[in-house]
């Protein structure tokens, strides 16, 4: 692997850890809204990771000439070119109904729904991604200086 290819690597890091970072402060910024409705109410949104591997950017076929990754999968022959954001998927745990007749939005029965954000596993998933992202940084500080040493071997003699 050429040391060019680790800033890409890195590059995709840094990129999914802004988008992990973004729907955790969307959904920490909505934990406190409040709908009438199950179907009005925000729902807590998690992106999904997958890594993106050499040989699957290239295609496998099998004997046929059709793409077939399942069958020729074999982790030890993949190289790995970093990470993918496949999509933001929106929570399916249950919303929080509370009852309080005197909020302006309660339903005809006095409910109101909150959303399902859990704003405690929110701060330690910020806090993740966010520690992510300057390792990612770091791994690319290093490379610099590996690349800026390598150039530098021929200078002594």
């Amino acid at each position: 692997m050429s040391l060019n290819k680790i800033f890409d690597i890195a590059g995709t890091g840094m990129n999914a850890q802004s988008v992990r970072l973004n729907t955790t402060a969307s959904n920490l910024a909505n934990a406190q809204s409040v709908s009438s409705s199950i179907e009005e109410t925000y729902r807590a949104r998690k992106p999904v990771f997958a890594p993106m591997l050499e040989r699957y950017k290239q295609g496998i076929t099998d004997s046929h000439g059709f793409q077939n990754p399942v069958t020729s999968f074999n982790p030890r022959d993949v190289a790995g070119e970093g990470v993918q954001v496949l999509g933001i998927v929106e929570s399916n745990q249950e919303l929080q109904m509370r009852y309080e007749p005197n909020h302006p939005m309660a339903n005809e029965e006095g409910y109101v729904f909150y959303p399902n954000v859990n704003v405690v596993e929110e701060m330690t998933d910020m806090l993740a991604a966010s520690r992510s992202f300057q390792t990612n940084v770091e791994v690319m500080n290093t490379t610099k200086q590996m690349m800026q040493r390598v150039l530098t071997l021929g200078q002594g003699a």
